[in-house]
């Protein structure tokens, strides 16, 4: 049941993001939905170590403390699937230009894919070994994702392919490394 419901949410969320994605900007949801996910590891964490504490006992789980988990999932599902969920295949394919946007994209998804499956294989085992310590570790990468967005990613709402060289080049870290566009010389006889 509880998968149908977070399954629900995920649904409802990525709505959201398609029909706000333009009015808000990529940066503005990628900033909030990190704190959202951020907040909400937060309190599963507390939830966890409250009722299981390091042992993993929790004798009778009231259903209200059930309900609220499963609520708090809800909230940290829609965050990601308004965010970074969505954002993550969008933004890629915006930044890159027209020659290099295939390559760049498979490199996207092969990444996305191999640490997904990783995840997946060790996420059982990481939650037996490390408790609710868990959800903080995986808070501390929620952290640093939102700190390289509000550092690192221009916004790119409304930026045309052709001028997203622009936005690289006024950038206060990466105009350091992002060249003007080469410009073939001018011949000074046509002048």
């Amino acid at each position: 049941m509880s998968a149908m419901i977070t399954g629900g949410c995920n649904a409802i969320a990525t709505l959201v993001s398609i029909l706000t994605v333009d009015k808000f900007g990529r940066r503005t949801i990628f900033l909030e939905g990190g704190a959202q996910m951020f907040i909400c590891q937060i309190v599963i964490t507390v939830a966890i170590a409250c009722k299981f504490g390091l042992d993993g006992n929790p004798g009778v789980l009231p259903k209200w403390y059930a309900i609220v988990v499963v609520c708090d999932i809800c909230v940290y599902v829609a965050g990601f699937a308004w965010s970074w969920g969505p954002l993550g295949w969008l933004v890629p394919s915006e930044i890159f230009p027209l020659e290099v946007r295939p390559a760049a994209q498979s490199i996207n998804v092969s990444v996305n894919m191999i640490f997904t499956f990783a995840i997946a294989q060790i996420f059982t085992s990481m939650l037996c070994h490390m408790k609710f310590v868990l959800f903080i570790f995986f808070a501390c990468f929620v952290v640093l994702m939102t700190i390289f967005i509000f550092k690192l990613l221009p916004e790119t709402k409304g930026i045309p392919i052709e001028d997203m060289h622009v936005v690289w080049q006024t950038h206060p870290y990466w105009k350091n490394f992002v060249q003007p566009p080469h410009v073939p010389p001018m011949d000074l006889a046509q002048c």
